[in-house]
């Protein structure tokens, strides 16, 4: 399987070779190796066998998403998010259901092959609206919808899923508790991790992810992160750097290391080898290169930002935020050599 790169490979890298072809995990140790790679030459092989596994275990094309930040009002106080409730600097909104469904209906005819429901914990959006606004995109896109809106009760997921919903997306964003309490002053965390796991239970495509660079995070912890999530047998996973946001408690705390979320990806690969792992807008707002770089350590999906302009300004959830644009992604995408999802690629066609 690794036999174009394994002669160039070290001891340690060829036993992560090793253990992953007999297993098709690895373990924590490797996955800490990984992690810690900073010479350039063996990340370069970690990549490529993130690369063959990936094409290996997966499609082998990069899937695209359509996100719509419907909301950015929140109930929730994280300390490293711009639209946290007591951020009073911001404005708020939310968006209509009908300017949610016409979105939609217009990004599906570009190609998208997934619609994503995002936005902070509003309960504004009660849930008949919530089952209302996924009924009305499956039946006028006829598209698959994930939602990301954060902890509900779980009947309200149980209700979701009946009326359509696909996938959800609740990350735990740090395993490790101390750290998550760290940052989550509503103290949430066993609430958090129950309700990712009953998604499972109730049959979503469940997703989840970390943050890389949070308050007093280890290496060891950001492993742990990755053992989490194939344990609990997660299916896609976001891993995205922390980006401070201005007012925040963490306005001037460092940015985390894209180093070592492009080793994250890699590990998650090796550790996950079927899992659907975007390259998130994260690590583009830091660098635009590194988001498509990411596609070389083991990424095969990306969610391009459909939230109407007059909002999308509004939606700071960090500074910066890169919005990652369909026409231009498709064809950087193109240009790179990579494959896209059919859906995609006939939606081309038929525009041309």
């Amino acid at each position: 399987m690794f036999s174009k790169i394994y002669e160039n490979a070290n001891k340690k890298i060829k036993c992560i070779l090793d253990n992953f072809s007999k297993n098709e995990t690895i373990e924590k140790e490797d996955i800490i190796y990984i992690l810690n790679l900073k010479e350039v030459r063996e990340r370069e092989i970690i990549f490529q066998a993130s690369e063959i596994i990936k094409n290996k275990y997966t499609s082998g094309y990069i899937s695209v998403k359509g996100v719509i930040e419907f909301t950015n009002y929140c109930k929730k106080n994280c300390t490293y998010c711009g639209i946290r409730r007591e951020n009073k600097n911001i404005n708020r909104y939310r968006m209509s259901i009908e300017e949610i469904i016409e979105t939609s209906k217009n990004a599906a005819k570009w190609g998208l092959d997934t619609i994503i429901l995002q936005g902070g914990e509003d309960l504004f959006f009660t849930d008949d609206m919530m089952i209302s606004i996924i009924k009305q995109i499956k039946k006028e896109t006829k598209l698959p919808v994930s939602i990301s809106i954060g902890e509900r009760p779980l009947e309200s997921y149980r209700k979701f899923k009946r009326a359509g919903a696909i996938r959800s997306l609740l990350k735990h964003e740090a395993i490790n508790k101390k750290i998550f309490d760290e940052v989550h002053p509503d103290k949430d965390y066993e609430n958090r991790i129950n309700l990712l796991r009953y998604m499972n239970i109730l049959g979503y495509v469940a997703g989840s992810g970390n943050i890389i660079g949070l308050p007093k995070q280890t290496i060891e912890d950001i492993a742990d992160d990755i053992i989490f999530m194939r344990d609990e047998k997660i299916k896609m996973i976001g891993i995205g750097p922390l980006i401070p946001s201005k007012n925040t408690p963490l306005e001037n705390y460092k940015i985390g290391s894209a180093d070592i979320t492009l080793n994250a990806y890699a590990a998650t690969r090796f550790a996950i080898p079927r899992v659907q792992l975007p390259t998130t807008t994260a690590l583009g707002t830091i660098s635009e290169e590194l988001q498509f770089k990411a596609f070389e350590a083991g990424c095969n999906v990306i969610m391009v930002n459909i939230t109407p302009d007059i909002y999308r300004k509004n939606y700071n959830i960090y500074d910066n935020k890169r919005k990652v644009e369909f026409f231009e992604t498709i064809s950087k995408i193109k240009n790179l050599g990579f494959k896209l999802s059919p859906i995609t690629e006939k939606a081309i066609i038929k525009s041309n």
